[in-house]
């Protein structure tokens, strides 16, 4: 009887293995692309060695964004490697105040006038990667090291070094084909993508403005598997909500001379804005401190406090800190309007402010980012993957690539796939490594034609 049992789940295992070699083959004879495109992908096996050396090279660095000489150690490695392709590199320092390393540009084409007029239409790209990781120093997190023959894990291995790996290896594997001839394309990796400083004003308007000078703007955050990338991606901003209220003795609590506290208020506030809120799509907020008493002190910038409170005394403040997170900027604004409504409805003998703060615009969906996904989705099919869909805006956080969502055409989720990022145990699937360098390097290629 056990043996009639396992058999079906034999053969399904047997089908499963033989479905994922048959995808392999048909990804490496791909009778729909031209002599050039097979010319790139062989490239790509060739030297998929040296994509592996190289994402251990930079991973066994330790780039978390204030470790400024990792940050920049880390850039120095992908200049090396950007100026193998014929790029020219520059580095872009942030000012000491802002206690950030910088950004690594590098370059190839504009100002080619023999190719604008050979092909007026073709596109100019930017390419966006980081070179920080959420890794600082004295944090837990581990070495390349293969776990398995398809797996690796190490700080940042997925989020994002082999994204970074991924563009670079694409854009040398056109190169030795001689393929990036006429195209014009700025790469920029940002030093503080996972902690971006402040004033966003200084630390991005060099990446705005080099945006500014394209069409297309391709980013190489993880990937969710070979079929899918990122069409929009939500915004992120903050919250901070200030109570104050009368104190007293709580013997008097809930009387007209006394009222409810700061604690009650800030309680009624929180769990009314999940109330009214918490159902409409793609729109979060999470209190991600909540803090009061009787006595009170709250630091802002390290975002830490300290609190006492005893039973018997009404709490006379609370501050409680959170994002906000959103499709589009209409969907921000109505939120924002809604949580002041809800501040302002006070219980008796409280008052409460909100102060609203941003910080990374939405990549909202567009009609330009779905005729991109159209491209991509031929590039898969072409290469025997099927075709590409657009993923779901909510399973992402926001990126640098909303920056600039609101001049150019955009596409995010190109990079390497992977579990576990930000967590000391993340994770690089080096299987579909290789079909993912060889998808951005076609979506380059044809792209930039």
């Amino acid at each position: 009887m056990k043996k009639i049992i396992l058999w079906p789940l034999l053969i399904l295992s047997i089908c499963a293995i033989t479905n994922q070699k048959l995808i392999a083959q048909n990804a490496n004879s791909n009778t729909a692309l031209n002599k050039e495109e097979q010319k790139v992908m062989d490239y790509i096996d060739a030297n998929m060695p040296r994509a592996i050396a190289l994402l251990k090279e930079s991973v066994n660095i330790n780039s978390g964004t204030l470790n400024i000489a990792g940050v920049k150690k880390v850039g120095e490695i992908f200049a090396r490697e950007f100026e193998k392709a014929n790029f020219k590199t520059k580095w872009i320092p942030m000012p000491d105040s802002l206690r950030r390393a910088g950004h690594l540009v590098a370059t190839t084409g504009f100002n080619n006038e023999a190719a604008d007029k050979k092909n007026p239409k073709r596109k100019k790209l930017f390419l966006i990667g980081h070179l920080d990781t959420v890794f600082e120093p004295d944090m837990p997190a581990n070495p390349f090291t293969m776990l398995n023959d398809s797996t690796a894990t190490g700080q940042g291995v997925n989020d994002m070094k082999g994204g970074d790996v991924v563009m670079i290896i694409a854009l040398q594997a056109l190169h030795a084909q001689g393929l990036l001839k006429d195209a014009d394309i700025i790469a920029y990796l940002t030093g503080d993508e996972e902690h971006a400083a402040n004033p966003r004003e200084i630390s991005r308007a060099d990446f705005i403005e080099s945006a500014k000078k394209t069409d297309i703007a391709l980013a190489f955050e993880g990937a969710n598997g070979l079929n899918s990338v990122a069409t929009a991606r939500r915004g992120a901003s903050g919250w901070t909500l200030n109570v104050k209220a009368k104190t007293g003795h709580s013997s008097g609590v809930f009387t007209p001379n006394a009222g409810y506290g700061a604690i009650y208020e800030a309680a009624r506030i929180v769990n009314e804005f999940r109330v009214q809120l918490s159902t409409e799509k793609y729109l979060t907020f999470n209190p991600g401190v909540f803090i009061g008493g009787s006595e009170m002190n709250y630091n802002s910038a390290k975002s830490t406090g300290t609190a006492i409170g005893k039973t018997n005394i009404i709490s006379p403040a609370v501050t409680v800190t959170g994002d906000l997170r959103f499709l589009t900027e209409d969907q921000k604004i109505n939120a924002r309007k809604k949580m002041s409504a809800i501040v302002a409805d006070n219980l008796a003998g409280t008052k409460a402010t909100i102060k609203f703060t941003d910080g990374i615009p939405s990549m909202a969906p567009t009609e330009g980012n779905d005729k991109l996904l159209e491209i991509i989705s031929g590039v898969t099919k072409d290469m025997g993957l099927g075709a590409t869909t657009a993923g779901d805006p909510g399973s992402r956080g926001a990126g640098d690539i909303s920056y600039i969502a609101a001049y150019v055409d955009c596409i995010d989720g190109l990079g390497a796939s992977g579990k576990g990022a930000h967590a000391p145990g993340e994770t690089i699937n080096l299987k579909e490594l290789p079909f993912l360098i060889k998808r951005a390097a076609l979506t380059i290629y044809r792209l930039s034609r």
